[in-house]
Order: structure tokens, then C-alpha cells, then sequence
């Protein structure tokens, strides 16, 4: 029960990568840990594939973690990427077998893979394995293991998408907020740019609207759809369409086959060396970098 209070308030927060231990019994506790698990698997697909974001959190795509192992598979060295998502303190990480962050599933898998790596000096391979986090829940990822050259040690990476906080929830404003700045005096002020918010992100494909024609679609004052955008979701109008721009097109290239050079036009970008460089600017690296799911 406590681990599926943990994975509610996880979901509630707006991540999917986590899942529940089964225990295999035959009961209805059993029957609510499939589900959740399911459910999660669900949203985790259904959501990110859209593209929602939620105004007060950011997806950071690609992040990865990584362990480095001795010859005996205890854990000499980590990224803070690792620590971070499994919840764990160096004291749970550093000189501990890899095997004890594995859930029960992974354990038989991972003692034969043991043997295999051992073996075979240039050993490369990608498989599953669920972790288990400090909260007890577990984390399924796809794991890159190999050994390293002209030394005894084993790497284990993964990629994850990870929920970042943007702002302090002190700093959310609400309809029922006191101190709500002159411009959103009144509820229906807030819902007004909230619905500006929805009617951006379903309209990514389409050029942006300036801030007086979308004043007019909305029946607003110019001014107070400008500062009050601001105020609520910490970015302008223009910069909010084009960073989600940039983040559906990584959906595109990470879960589709569709030509670069359509999802740059399918983005609303008018050539794909302006696209490309908007996308390194705000990622890090190029649309060509990133390994494609097909």
C-alpha cells in the first residue's frame, strides 16, 4: 500500500518511469499493482508522444547515467545522474555489487550475464533491467553494458526522461492568490492565458499568431495577455511556442522515422538549418545526434 502511495503522488507529479514490485499472490492488492503499472505505461507513452508539458515542470530528454564497474561488479564510480534518479546516497552506491539495485526480475538475468561478460574481453550489448529506488519502486530502462579497453572495468549507461521542477511552488500563481499583479485581477484573467497556453500547444504545426490578433481571438487586452503570460509561466509568448516547438520535434525524431527535414517543416521551421540550429541552441546537440527508436 505504501509503495502505491508512493507511485500516486510520482504520477501526480508527472512521472511515468516509475513501477511496482509484483508479489504474485492472487488477491486484489495484486490485481491494483497490475494496473497501476499499467496505467503508468500508458500515460508514460500517451503523454510524452503528445507532447503536454506541464507549465510548471520540464522534460529533460537524454539524460544519462552511468556506473562503472570492477572485474568483481561492484560499483567504483557514478554519475550524479544515477544517484538522482535511483534516489540513492553515496553511501547506498559507492564500493556496494551492482546486482543489489536490481529487482528480483533482473537478479536471475543479470547472474547470467555476469558469466558472458567475464568471458568475452569485448563483450557489447543492450538489455533491460529494473532498478530498484530508494522509495522502493522500480525503475525499468535500457541498459548499454560493455567493457572498456586496456582495463578491467564495465560500463553500464542508460537514458532516461526526467521531471524537473522550474519553479518553486511558492512562486505559482493561482486564481484564489492574494497578491495576483493588477493585470490578473480576476479569475477569469488567469483562465483566459491558460486557454492562450492550450490553444499554442495544439497549434504548434501553424505559425504564431502575434500577441494582437491573439488578444482579439481571446477578447483581451493586449498588454494584460503579454505581462500576465509572463508572470504565469516565467517565458514569453513567442519563446513558450518556439522552445515547444523544439520539444515536439524531439518526440518526433525520437519515437518516429519521419524525415529531419519534414519535422523541421511539420514544426513550423521554414528551412532545416534554422530548426537545426534552434535545436542545438536550446538541447545541446543536433537532431542528427539522437538515436532514433526505428
Amino acid at each position: 500500500m505504501r509503495s502505491m502511495s508512493q507511485m500516486l503522488l510520482e504520477m501526480a507529479g508527472g512521472n511515468f518511469s516509475n513501477r511496482i514490485q509484483r508479489t504474485e499472490e492472487d488477491d486484489e492488492l495484486e490485481g491494483l499493482v497490475v494496473l497501476m503499472n499499467m496505467v503508468a505505461e500508458e500515460m508514460k507513452e500517451s503523454v510524452f508522444h503528445a507532447g503536454f508539458i506541464n507549465p510548471h515542470h520540464s522534460y529533460r530528454n537524454l539524460v544519462q547515467s552511468t556506473f562503472i564497474l570492477d572485474e568483481c561488479f561492484v560499483i567504483k564510480s557514478y554519475n550524479s545522474e544515477a544517484s538522482v534518479l535511483l534516489n540513492l546516497t553515496p553511501d547506498l552506491l559507492y564500493d556496494t555489487l551492482f546486482k543489489n539495485l536490481l529487482s528480483e526480475d533482473s537478479l536471475c538475468f543479470w547472474n547470467r550475464l555476469e558469466e558472458e561478460i567475464l568471458l568475452d574481453p569485448d563483450y557489447h550489448a543492450t538489455v533491460q533491467l529494473i532498478y530498484i529506488a530508494q522509495n522502493k519502486l522500480l525503475v525499468p530502462v535500457y541498459c548499454t553494458i560493455s567493457r572498456l579497453m586496456n582495463c578491467s572495468k564495465i560500463l553500464i549507461s542508460f537514458v532516461t526522461t526526467v521531471v524537473e521542477e522550474t519553479i518553486s511552488k511558492s512562486a505559482m500563481i493561482t486564481p484564489e492568490s492574494k497578491d495576483l499583479p493588477i493585470f490578473l485581477s480576476r479569475p477569469s484573467d488567469i483562465l483566459i492565458i491558460q486557454n492562450v497556453y492550450d490553444y499554442i500547444l495544439e497549434h504548434l504545426d501553424s505559425p504564431l499568431p502575434s500577441v494582437k490578433e491573439l488578444s482579439y481571438i481571446f477578447g483581451t487586452n493586449e498588454n494584460k495577455l503579454k505581462y500576465g503570460f509572463k508572470q504565469l509561466f516565467r517565458t514569453s509568448i513567442y519563446q513558450f511556442y518556439i522552445i515547444e516547438r523544439l520539444k515536439k520535434a524531439h518526440l518526433l525524431i525520437q519515437q518516429t522515422k519521419i524525415p529531419l527535414k519534414s519535422i523541421a517543416t511539420m514544426t513550423g521551421f521554414n528551412t532545416y538549418p534554422n530548426f537545426s540550429k534552434g535545436f542545438k541552441k536550446h538541447f545541446g546537440y543536433t537532431p542528427m545526434d539522437i538515436k532514433r527508436k526505428f
